[in-house]
């Protein structure tokens, strides 16, 4: 709910981006598509609480009842993407009963907002964001968690996106394959139903993996007895450097990211990965949370605004000269370093996304 579309007014009022979005597909496609034998389906990001659940309920419900079509054909899979859902999967599931698939645990907008939401407290601060993998205390709780709360109420379990896509260099492949088959096992191992990739390429390793651990349609039957999580599991930091590396990547990966965003791509190629807002989310966060705390990196340095502007400028010239002056001169790269850095890192308060400022920059 927190984006709002510009270009559409009602009584001089911008409309809710999310309300507008699903309306408009949901009035042109949704008898078309129960036609074809298939139906609506939504997957509904960044919910905090059973009671934003509960509303996109009764969005679904007037929506069915509008155009004459039954309820419960609308079908929704809810992203567990904040810190805060993670307290209510039973009553999010319980909010959509009707309508719901399953969970899918959305990992990287995960970490963004577990930062946010501890951004004031020092005992919260995170190490280097390629440190945070899917193997810590934290993020393995959360699957397993998922997992039997979706069985235990008939409910599908997704797990994440593997981020690779496929390299000109035969041996980079070869690495990413194995990290992916390595992430999956993990997934199939935990109970997961079904995962998420990010580039075709990777869909016949995935699948092959799931069809030979996975005989049947799901793994609904797989429960963890015993399994007890609590707050503290959920809520412990991983541990973990803070370095000049560290810093270095979050600025040119988030610049990067920015600028493509502002050219109206969404998913970018970025070091081998498929990266997309959560990312720049992350990368800007850790910045502001490491500026905040004034942490030390690795070789004693503290991380002030001085550093950060050095390192923005001196990653600025390495993509740079990366992209020629060709490439320079048509590109938002120097823009994009301006929000990053004078409209959202050195502010003193926490912007709640990012795309709430640089949505002001695109038409």
């Amino acid at each position: 709910w927190h984006l709002e579309e510009k270009h559409v007014l009602i009584d001089g009022a911008q409309v809710s981006a999310s309300l507008f979005d699903f309306g408009l597909f949901f009035f042109h496609n949704a008898r078309k598509l129960i036609a074809k034998g298939t139906g609506p389906y939504f997957y509904i990001p960044k919910l905090e609480n059973r009671l934003e659940a509960r509303l996109w309920n009764d969005v679904f419900n007037r929506a069915q009842d509008l155009l004459g079509i039954r309820r419960g054909t609308v079908k929704a899979t809810v992203l567990i993407e904040t810190i805060l859902a993670a307290f209510e999967l039973d009553e999010i599931l319980y909010e959509l009963r009707d309508h719901s698939v399953g969970l899918n645990f959305g990992r990287w907008d995960y970490i963004f907002s577990f930062i946010k939401k501890f951004f004031n407290f020092p005992e919260y601060v995170f190490p280097d964001r390629a440190q945070v993998t899917m193997d810590k205390h934290f993020l393995r709780s959360l699957a397993l968690l998922l997992v039997n709360t979706c069985h235990r109420r008939g409910a599908h379990a997704i797990g994440g996106m593997a981020a690779q896509i496929p390299a000109r260099d035969p041996e980079v492949n070869e690495r990413n394959i194995a990290k992916v088959r390595e992430d999956k096992d993990r997934e199939i191992s935990q109970g997961f139903d079904g995962t998420w990739v990010a580039h075709p390429w990777l869909v016949p390793v995935v699948r092959e993996m799931f069809e030979q651990r996975m005989p049947g349609p799901d793994q609904r039957h797989v429960i963890h007895e015993g399994l007890h999580v609590t707050a503290a599991d959920l809520l412990k930091v991983p541990e973990g450097e803070i370095t000049e590396g560290g810093l270095r990547t979050n600025v040119n990966v988030g610049v990067r990211y920015l600028e493509s965003w502002l050219r109206g791509t969404g998913a970018v190629a970025i070091n081998y990965l498929m990266e997309d807002t959560a990312t720049v989310e992350i990368c800007r966060a850790q910045v502001q949370q490491w500026l905040r705390h004034r942490v030390s990196l690795t070789d004693g340095r503290p991380v002030t605004p001085e550093l950060v502007r050095q390192v923005f400028g001196e990653e600025l010239g390495r993509i740079r000269a990366e992209v020629g002056p060709e490439g320079w001169a048509e590109s938002k790269f120097e823009l994009a370093a301006r929000i990053l850095l004078e409209e959202v890192i050195l502010r003193p308060d926490f912007v709640e996304f990012l795309p709430l400022v640089a949505y002001n920059y695109i038409d």
